[in-house]
Parts: structure tokens; C-alpha cells; sequence
């Protein structure tokens, strides 16, 4: 088993920036690919940034491609994303989610984060 917790989101007016930590525990957190998606009120879970078991590797959604920025620290068990010019729709529940895979899909995570809400106002 894998914990992870998020931390760092709250309310940021537009243009802002946010760090978001996802902090794990259990099984050894240099296997894992690390993810972070999130979820609008209403809408579907999306795929926001990826990063490999390494971190040599990162991949971007397209929406927030050139303003987040993934990255992990394997000696600290800790993934981040860093969120500059934030947006009105940037406004979700963050999820870090940990899986065997470097995956921009869901469903190929095995362990997810209560989650953290970012509030961008405008």
C-alpha cells in the first residue's frame, strides 16, 4: 500500500501562483510513476501532468502546458506541482495518484490522494 497526501491548495486570485506537495508513505516511492489530475465541480477527473519513477521523463495537458511544472524529490517521498499564471478554470480538486506506470490515464493509477482544492478567483 501506497498513502499519499496533498497539500499546499487554497485560493489564489488570477495570475497567481500555488505549490502543490503530495507527500507518500508505505512501498518504495522511486517505483512509482507519479500523476496529478482534477476534478471541477460537475466534470469529469482530468489528467494535469506526469512524471516518471525517475522524474527524467514529465508530460503536460495541454491547458496548463508552459504554467505547471511536475516535479519529485525520491529522497524526501514527495511529488510536486508548481502552478504559475493560474486561471478561473485551474479551479478543481487536485489529486496526486501513484501507479507501476508513467500514464496520462486514470485508471492505470493504483493509489489516489484525498485531494486539495485550488480556488482561482478572478
Amino acid at each position: 500500500q501506497v498513502q499519499l497526501v496533498e497539500s499546499g491548495g487554497g485560493l489564489v486570485q488570477a495570475g497567481g501562483s500555488l505549490r502543490l506537495s503530495c507527500a507518500t508513505s508505505g512501498r518504495t516511492f522511486s517505483n512509482y510513476g507519479m500523476g496529478w489530475f482534477r476534478q471541477a465541480p460537475g466534470k469529469e477527473r482530468d489528467f494535469v501532468a506526469r512524471i516518471s519513477q525517475s522524474g527524467a521523463a514529465t508530460y503536460y495537458a495541454d491547458s496548463v502546458k508552459g504554467r505547471f511544472t511536475i516535479s519529485r524529490d525520491n529522497a524526501k517521498n514527495t511529488v510536486y506541482l508548481q502552478m504559475n499564471g493560474l486561471k478561473p478554470e485551474d479551479t478543481a480538486v487536485y489529486y496526486c495518484a501513484a501507479g507501476r506506470y508513467y500514464s496520462s490515464y486514470s485508471s492505470r493509477y493504483d493509489y489516489w490522494g484525498q485531494g486539495t482544492q485550488v480556488t482561482v478567483s478572478s
